[in-house]
């Protein structure tokens, strides 16, 4: 059975403090090509923080983005997953809760972010290997 650790354990772990702004959120997000930031407070996952987020929590509501704390609009307390999880469990959790991204811990410690994407574009390729025997 594959885990899901094994899907991300050679990338780098971003994450933001709580404390930072969205503005500081989105541009960290904006320079690095991702769409879901866990988010940390004394090197403890706290939330998670998306650009549904921005739009959901901050724009659309008007709130302003400089002056607004990651922590505000977060989602607290997320569900995680342990490095020994399975990708068909993390693939039910996603489907079953609506997640498009699920941070990976071990106690509150992060240790990864795996996402949908990362998910599907393993089983494609498993898919292209199987085809091609």
């Amino acid at each position: 059975m594959a885990r899901v650790f094994d899907l991300v354990k050679d990338r780098r772990v971003y994450s933001i403090d709580a404390d930072r702004t969205v503005v500081e959120a989105a541009r960290f997000m904006m320079e690095h090509n991702i769409g879901a930031l866990p988010v940390v407070r004394n090197g403890e996952l706290v939330g998670i923080f998306s650009e549904r987020d921005v739009m959901n929590r901050v724009v659309a509501v008007g709130r302003m983005p400089g002056q607004t704390r990651v922590s505000e609009v977060m989602t607290a307390n997320p569900r995680s997953v342990t490095m020994e999880e399975s990708i068909d469990e993390c693939l039910f959790l996603m489907r079953e809760f609506g997640f498009r991204h699920l941070p990976i811990c071990e106690g509150k410690k992060l240790k990864g972010l795996v996402s949908l994407r990362d998910i599907l574009l393993r089983n494609a390729g498993q898919s292209d290997r199987r085809m091609a025997v």
